[in-house]
């Protein structure tokens, strides 16, 4: 009886090609996933050592004024505090960047290479190529926006101790229902940066630029950030994908404060999934000859 496998090589299994853990080292060895994970270490510091100079200098002066000096005074309050102030101040630019970078380079940087054409020459189902590279990609997107709260989080309870999660709005939140809390508005945080992936994995397998993809995504989240604070727009910035990206601040107040929570995480999911599915159907239909 032959063993010969229909429409393939003797022992050729589709499932066995570019395993995940395959796809994690290769992206592990990458420069720009080495700095992306090292800056989300360093920013933590790069704050806490920006506080203590600041510290420095009201000492002299008589103390700072104005909204960044009540934040700061916020943020030097205790470890949680210090990693809400860090995510209020990354979350706008810096995670989008990153998540960007690491999910808009995915697929456009393999073309650029030439690479891509000989990964599908292998043969690598071009399904199972582009899911096991966006999981990868969210996955270590997911990574960075934890090193930079895990590293925040140590950071501050070593240099500020162990304190109450205090609102911007006003009351405490008692410190092990604060870190549930920080988690809850990570875990909101993320569902939000997945539009940002999304729309950068549209553009990666939709170009050979890693640039393009990385930087369309980004100036797109900026257009949406500006076009929201255009109140003669209405009720059409309701629809915008940034429009609830502060929802957050929701889980802070006391009651909490979840309508908007709930709003923003069900548009920021179906912007995500029809992004990903036009991606999906953009590249198993794509001519590639990169």
């Amino acid at each position: 009886m032959s063993t010969e496998v229909v429409g393939g090589a003797r022992g050729y299994r589709p499932g066995a090609t570019l395993s995940l853990w395959t796809e994690i080292r290769r992206q592990a060895s990458r420069r720009r996933t080495q700095m992306a994970l090292g800056f989300m270490v360093l920013l933590p510091l790069i704050i806490l050592i920006a506080f203590q100079l600041d510290s420095g200098s009201n000492n002299d002066n008589g103390g700072g004024n104005g909204q960044f000096s009540r934040l700061s005074d916020l943020a030097t309050s205790g470890g949680p505090n210090f990693t809400l102030f860090t995510l209020l101040v990354s979350s706008g630019f810096l995670l989008v960047v990153v998540v960007a970078l690491f999910c808009g380079d995915t697929v456009a940087s393999e073309a650029s290479w030439g690479s891509l054409r000989y990964l599908l020459a292998m043969p690598v189902p071009r399904a199972r190529l582009l899911g096991i590279k966006l999981a990868v990609s969210l996955l270590y997107s997911l990574l960075a926006v934890l090193t930079l709260v895990g590293t925040a989080l140590l950071a501050g309870t070593l240099r500020y101790g162990w304190a109450p999660l205090s609102a911007p709005i006003g009351g405490e939140i008692p410190a092990g229902t604060g870190v549930v809390r920080l988690l809850e508005i990570v875990g909101y945080l993320c569902v939000c940066l997945l539009v940002v992936a999304s729309l950068a994995f549209l553009l990666s397998v939709s170009t050979d630029a890693p640039l393009g993809a990385v930087g369309g995504a980004v100036l797109l989240q900026i257009l949406s950030n500006i076009l929201d604070q255009i109140t003669a727009l209405g009720n059409l910035r309701t629809v915008l994908p940034t429009h609830y990206n502060d929802a957050w601040l929701g889980l802070l107040s006391s009651p909490m404060q979840v309508d908007d929570l709930v709003k923003g995480a069900v548009a920021a999911l179906a912007y995500a999934t029809v992004f990903f599915a036009l991606g999906f159907w953009r590249f198993l239909r794509k001519d590639v000859v990169s």
